[in-house]
C-alpha cells in the first residue's frame, strides 16, 4: 500500500499515477511492495525531524526511514515541498520533474541503491532518470 499524506497546503496532482508508477518501480527493481507512506511538509517539519532523529542541523529535501525487510518495500517517506521549489529552480527544471525524482529517489534507496559516494550517486542518478522516463512514457 502506498498513502500520501500532507502537513502543508500542497496536493498531489495525482496519486494514482504516482502510486502506479511507483509500485511498477519496485517491480522492476524485483521487489516487492509492503507499505511506504510519504509525507509532504515544509522546512521546519523536516528540519525538526533531521535535528530530531538524525542528528543533522541542516535543510534538507527528503528525510526516509527505511523499514524494508530483503524484498519487501516499506519505510516512511518525508518531503519538503519548500526544498523541492528550491532545488527545482537551483538545479533548472520544473517544480513536478524535481518532486517526481525525489520521489523516486526514496524508493530507490528502499530498493538498495545507495548515494553516499561518487560511484554510488551516478548510479542512483541513472536509475532516477530512467524511471522518470517511464513516468514520462507513461503519465505525462
Amino acid at each position: 500500500m502506498i498513502s500520501f499524506n500532507y502537513e502543508t497546503d500542497f496536493k498531489l496532482s495525482s496519486e494514482e499515477d504516482v502510486s502506479k508508477w511507483i509500485l511498477e518501480t519496485i517491480t522492476l527493481e524485483n521487489h516487492k511492495l509492503e507499505e511506504v507512506n510519504y509525507v509532504f511538509c515544509d522546512d521546519e517539519y523536516l528540519h525538526k525531524l533531521n535535528v530530531e532523529f538524525l542528528n543533522h542541523d541542516t535543510l534538507t529535501d527528503i528525510i526516509s526511514f527505511d523499514y524494508s525487510v530483503g524484498k519487501q518495500v516499506a519505510g516512511d517517506i518525508f518531503i519538503s515541498v519548500e526544498r523541492v521549489a528550491d532545488n527545482a529552480k537551483d538545479f533548472n527544471v520544473s517544480f513536478d520533474v524535481e518532486l517526481q525524482r525525489v520521489i523516486i529517489h526514496g524508493i530507490l534507496h528502499y530498493c538498495g541503491y545507495k548515494d553516499k559516494t561518487d560511484d554510488d550517486a551516478k548510479v542512483m542518478r541513472s536509475k532516477e532518470d530512467s524511471y522518470l522516463e517511464l513516468y514520462n512514457q507513461k503519465f505525462s
